[in-house]
C-alpha cells in the first residue's frame, strides 16, 4: 500500500490555481449550501436567534479553519483530510473509514445543494414547485459540473471566480436594500429557541461554513501552499461571517416564520421581494442559481480529489482511480450515479441533517489529527482544544435534536459510519485497491 508518512512534493502536481481562485471555491462552497440552501432550514429551527447561530458556527468555522490551515501548510496533498488522518492515525482502519464518511459526506452535501438549484431553477423556469421538476434541474447542473470538473481544474478555478463575483455582488446590494427598507418598520415576530434548539441550529450553520475545507484539497493545485492555504481559508470565512449574519438579520426581518416555513427552501429569495419587487426576487433567485452551482462545482472537485487519493492509498477500490477521460475516474461515474440517487430520494431538510451530521464528526476528527501531529504544525494547542470542545458540545446537541425530530436519520448516520468500517475491513482483507498487502 502507499506510504505517505512524508508529503508528496508539490512539484509533481500542476500549479493551476491561485489565493484568489481558492478563496472564491471555498466561498462558492460555503455560500451555495449556507445560505440560498439552508437559511431557511435553520431559520425553522434558530427562530429569531439564527443570527447567533450563524455567528457561533462562524467561530467554529474559524478554529477548525486554523487545525485545517496548519496541516494542509504541512501536508498539501491534493488529498488534504484523508492524508491528515494517515499522518496522524497510520493508514489503517481508523483512518480509512474516516476518510469514507467525509467521502459519503460530500456525496450528501452534492446532492443537497443540487436540489436548492432545483427548488430555485423550477418557480423560474416552469412556475410552481413540482417536486419532478426540481429533481431534474438538480440532476442536470450536477451532470454538467461533474464535466467541467472532468474538464480539468483550471477551469473551475476560472468559473469560481466569475461566479462568486456576480453572486456576492448580487448579495451586497440585497443586503444594502434590505437595511433600507427596514428602517423604521417593525421586525416579523419570531420564537426565540430552546438552548438545545439553538445548539441544533449551529450544527446546521456549521455544515453553511464546513466548504471551507474544500480548499485545502486544492493545496496540491497551487504554488507556495504554506502561504496560500491559509490566506485562502481566513478570507473566505471572514467574509462568508460578515455574509450569513447579515442575510440572516434581513431575512428575519423581512419574513414571518409562517413565510420562511412555506418557503423554506427559496427563502432569500422571497426575502428580497418587499424590499426589492418581484425583479429582485427574479435576480436573487438567478444569484441562487449561481451560489448553489458554484457550491455543487467546488464539491464535486473536492470529491475527485478524495476518491483519487483513497483509492490510491488502497481505502478504495482500483476503480476509482482509473482514468476514463481527462480528469474522469470510474469511480466519478459512481460517485455521480449516488448523488444523482441520493437527491431524487432524500428532501433538502433530510439532506442536509445527515450532511450536517457527518460533517461534525471529520471535522472533529481533524482537531485529534492536528492535535497528535502538533508538534509537526507548530500549532497552539489552545485554540486546537477549544475548537474540539466546542464543536463536541455542538455535534451531541445536534445528534440528540436530530433523534428527536428526525430519529430515521440518525439510524441512517450510524448505517453511514457501520458501513464505512465493514469497507474497510473488507479492502484490508482482500488488498483490492494496490495488490500490496492488507492494511493492519
Amino acid at each position: 500500500m502507499t506510504n505517505r508518512s512524508e508529503p508528496e512534493p508539490s512539484t509533481k502536481t500542476t500549479k493551476s490555481m491561485n489565493v484568489w481562485s481558492v478563496t472564491s471555491m471555498g466561498i462558492g462552497a460555503m455560500v451555495g449550501a449556507g445560505i440560498f440552501a439552508l437559511l431557511g432550514t435553520a431559520a425553522q429551527v434558530g427562530g429569531g436567534e439564527t443570527y447567533v447561530a450563524f455567528i457561533i458556527g462562524g467561530v467554529i468555522a474559524l478554529l477548525s479553519g486554523y487545525s485545517y490551515a496548519k496541516l494542509a501548510t504541512l501536508y498539501p496533498e491534493a488529498g488534504a483530510i484523508t492524508a491528515y488522518f494517515d499522518h496522524a492515525f497510520g493508514t489503517g482502519r481508523l483512518a480509512g473509514t474516516l476518510s469514507l464518511i467525509y467521502l459519503i459526506t460530500l456525496v450528501a452535501t452534492v446532492a443537497m445543494v443540487a436540489k436548492a438549484f432545483g427548488a430555485y431553477a423550477t418557480p423560474l423556469v416552469v412556475g410552481g414547485a413540482s417536486r419532478l421538476w426540481i429533481d431534474g434541474f438538480a440532476s442536470t447542473i450536477v451532470i454538467l459540473l461533474a464535466l467541467l470538473n472532468i474538464a480539468g481544474s483550471r477551469l473551475v478555478g476560472k468559473a469560481e471566480i466569475v461566479l462568486v463575483g456576480i453572486k456576492l455582488t448580487i448579495l451586497a446590494v440585497l443586503m444594502v436594500a434590505g437595511t433600507i427598507g427596514m428602517i423604521g418598520k417593525p421586525s416579523a415576530e419570531h420564537l426565540h429557541p430552546s438552548v438545545m434548539s439553538l445548539i441544533s441550529c449551529v450544527g446546521l450553520t456549521f455544515f453553511a461554513y464546513a466548504g471551507f475545507g474544500t480548499m485545502a484539497n486544492a493545496a496540491g493545485s497551487v504554488p507556495h501552499p504554506e502561504k496560500t492555504i491559509p490566506r485562502a481559508i481566513f478570507l473566505a470565512i471572514g467574509v462568508v461571517i460578515v455574509l450569513y449574519v447579515g442575510l440572516a438579520l434581513i431575512v428575519l426581518g423581512s419574513l414571518s416564520a409562517s413565510q420562511i416555513a412555506q418557503h423554506a427552501n427559496t427563502a432569500v429569495a422571497v426575502a428580497a421581494e418587499p424590499v426589492l419587487g418581484h425583479a429582485g426576487y427574479i435576480i436573487v433567485s438567478i444569484g441562487a442559481l449561481l451560489a448553489t452551482a458554484s457550491a455543487v462545482n467546488a464539491y464535486i472537485f473536492a470529491a475527485m480529489k478524495i476518491a483519487v487519493a483513497l483509492a490510491r492509498a488502497g481505502q478504495l477500490p482500483r476503480m476509482f482511480d482509473q482514468p476514463i477521460w481527462r480528469k474522469g475516474t470510474r469511480g466519478l461515474i459512481l460517485g455521480i450515479g449516488g448523488v444523482l440517487l441520493a437527491l431524487n430520494i432524500f428532501n433538502l431538510s433530510a439532506l442536509a441533517h445527515i450532511a450536517s451530521a457527518t460533517f461534525l464528526i471529520v471535522y472533529l476528527a481533524v482537531h485529534v489529527a492536528h492535535w497528535r501531529l502538533i508538534d509537526k504544525t507548530k500549532g497552539y494547542r489552545l485554540p486546537v482544544a477549544i475548537g474540539f470542545l466546542s464543536m463536541a458540545v455542538v455535534l451531541a446537541g445536534f445528534l440528540w435534536s436530530t433523534a428527536v425530530a428526525q430519529p430515521w436519520s440518525v439510524g441512517l448516520i450510524a448505517v453511514f459510519i457501520a458501513g464505512s468500517w465493514t469497507i474497510e475491513v473488507l479492502l484490508a482483507r482482500r488488498g483490492l485497491a494496490t495488490g500490496h498487502s492488507p492494511r493492519p
